[in-house]
């Protein structure tokens, strides 16, 4: 069972993000093949309903800062990279920090990561992000504090994330790609990566 469920569950991040995600087997060894099949199956709509709500950038943020705080480098550089690509498409322009920076936030306090995310929306005047990682903070440890759909939004990715970096921390899973369909962008990737080339240099 445990085949089946790693080669359905990479089948279905290979058709959604172009590649099969590396932390699918480390699920289901840890958990077994049908609970992670069942797990997916009542988290991924609930998931994909968040992202249709708030958009790709607010809900990649949200799993970014999530994921830091808890130190899971495998979850943080994929939202990292899945935000930094929307990112870039939107607003034709760099975030002031890049996903390798984010993916050090295991080594941050959470006090760090909050200020260095705050600081960059400061810098890029994203005051929604601010106010969501304001709410993440309130509701993280005490979830019963939610008094609108935009907490329960949140109570779930911190729901959800609490157990995909539980697996990411205990098998030691490498970063792979973009969470996220705009992975399959390859031109916007090169793109992406030719504007931090330049930026590179320039600063260089």
């Amino acid at each position: 069972m445990k085949i089946l469920a790693i080669k359905v569950l990479e089948f279905i991040g290979n058709s959604l993000w172009g590649f099969r995600p590396n932390l699918m087997k480390d699920i289901v060894e840890i958990h077994g093949g049908w609970k992670s099949i069942i797990w997916f199956a009542k988290n991924m709509p609930k998931y994909e309903r968040v992202m249709k709500k708030i958009g790709s950038e607010r809900t990649h943020l949200l799993a970014v800062a999530i994921s830091g705080i808890n130190g899971c480098q495998y979850c943080t550089y994929g939202h990292a990279l899945s935000f930094h690509l929307h990112y870039f498409k939107n607003k034709k322009q760099l975030f002031p920090i890049d996903e390798q920076e984010m993916m050090k936030f295991n080594t941050k306090n959470e006090q760090q990561i909050i200020d260095t995310l705050n600081n960059a929306f400061d810098a890029t005047g994203l005051v929604q992000e601010k106010e969501d990682l304001q709410r993440l903070i309130d509701l993280k440890d005490n979830p019963d504090l939610a008094t609108s759909e935009n907490d329960h939004r949140i109570n779930h990715l911190v729901h959800m994330f609490g157990f995909l970096n539980m697996c990411g921390i205990k098998n030691q899973t490498l970063p792979d790609s973009a969470h996220d369909p705009i992975n399959k962008n390859s031109k916007l990737y090169q793109q992406y990566q030719k504007a931090k080339s330049l930026k590179n240099s320039t600063i260089v």
